[in-house]
């Protein structure tokens, strides 16, 4: 028995999930994620109680989806609704000036920065011209065109902070830093959002800096 309504559920599951609309899982929105939750607990709770009627087990989730669809309708005519439920994209990197305060609100550090940017095959950050975080999470990168040669970014200094780990695997001293930077007329390292070294020249971006 218990077998049948396994069956019989996933079979459930995927004819939802079919009417629902082909999504990757790493576009699903906030309202897709939260709704296919929920089926996939609802599912669970019937498997786990053989006893219930399953009809009662199955309409949650048919209402679940009749839900879906009606806001998935009102988001493809409305884009108001559209920002307010799946909210909206965040220019991270603009004309290659990383926007921290977009970061702050965001909740995104500049460790999901690199590792983005990474994924992309994007070794420096001096390469961007922008990058969008969208609704979905994933990172949009537009490279700049006379980007070509293949240094890769190592941060020396986060959010105000000197990172003595990387400072160590290019052989350099605290002191080395700071005098460097000196030169080039940064002398408050706390107001500093982010330096990398790359291919011998330094990239940096100040707090809250504006072009």
């Amino acid at each position: 028995m218990i077998i049948i309504r396994t069956l019989f559920l996933y079979a459930v599951i995927l004819l939802i999930f079919r009417l629902m609309g082909k999504r990757e899982i790493g576009e699903l929105s906030i309202l897709d994620l939260v709704v296919y939750i929920m089926i996939a607990e609802l599912a669970v709770v019937a498997i786990e109680n053989p006893d219930s009627q399953i009809l009662k087990n199955v309409l949650p989730m048919l209402l679940l989806m009749i839900v879906q669809i009606v806001l998935a309708v009102f988001s493809l005519k409305s884009k108001t609704f559209r920002d307010v439920v799946d909210g909206k994209p965040t220019i991270i990197i603009n004309k290659g000036k990383i926007d921290e305060n977009a970061m702050r609100k965001q909740r995104y550090n500049f460790d999901d920065l690199l590792l983005q940017l990474r994924e992309k095959d994007i070794a420096k950050i001096s390469d961007v011209e922008f990058a969008i975080l969208e609704s979905s999470g994933t990172l949009s990168v537009f490279e700049k065109k006379d980007s070509k040669d293949g240094g890769i970014t190592i941060p020396l200094i986060i959010d105000g902070a000197i990172q003595k780990s990387n400072l160590e695997k290019i052989s350099k001293s605290d002191f080395w830093l700071r005098q460097e930077l000196r030169k080039q007329g940064y002398k408050e390292i706390p107001k500093i959002s982010f330096c990398s070294y790359e291919n011998g020249q330094f990239y940096v971006d100040m707090m809250d800096e504006r072009k």
